[in-house]
């Protein structure tokens, strides 16, 4: 049985991608607790087929900019100190510092995140995206551009880093998982590309 007690960058065509499972487990109880109580969650609006629908989580913004994500403006709430201590683990971990991350509670197993790629204009042309996962074990699901597939499955006090060519050539997604009934916190922590 393998302990992962040291990150592992799987191979990939067309990027790297860190995995460790076990990252932060000894914090992620706590981790939780603490954030779940303490963000301001919302439900955001997005226009799906010529409609508006709610969003399938609640999510939360927060840094040093303006996001601008599903043709929406997100302004920034301020860095909660759990989270800024969080992105400076990050920064020693990845190499690079993160001047913002998305929050994403999923509720239960019916919250979901569908195929996308984080390729905003504002990450720049091969952003770093470092995802830290709390609470329920949900599956996680990536997609090439040339038919390839990978399934891992997000552990309580995961990380998983996503860098270098990825968001050009791979897609990603959070199904749906009627078997999973607790909440699980999800943040993707970014930096701002600049010119």
């Amino acid at each position: 049985m393998r302990l992962w007690s040291e990150p592992e960058w799987l191979t990939l065509n067309d990027g790297r991608l860190l995995w460790w499972p076990g990252a932060f487990a000894a914090e992620a109880d706590a981790w939780q607790a603490e954030l779940r109580r303490d963000i301001p969650w919302q439900q955001h609006r997005l226009t799906m087929f010529g409609r508006e629908v709610n969003e399938p989580r609640l999510s939360c913004w927060m840094g040093d900019w303006a996001y601008r994500y599903s043709g929406r403006e997100r302004r920034p709430v301020p860095w909660h100190p759990r989270v800024k201590e969080m992105a400076e683990r990050l920064e020693t971990i990845c190499g690079q510092p993160f001047d913002g991350v998305l929050l994403n509670l999923y509720r239960n197993g019916q919250d979901s995140m569908g195929w996308h790629a984080d390729d905003e204009p504002e990450l720049g042309p091969n952003p770093m995206v470092a995802s830290i996962s709390l609470g329920e074990r949900r599956r996680f699901l990536l997609r090439h551009t040339g038919g390839e597939r990978r399934e891992l499955w997000l552990e309580h006090g995961s990380l998983l880093v996503m860098a270098g060519e990825m968001q050009h050539h791979w897609r990603h997604a959070l199904p749906r998982m009627a078997r999973a009934t607790g909440a699980r916190i999800n943040l993707t922590f970014r930096r701002r590309h600049s010119a």
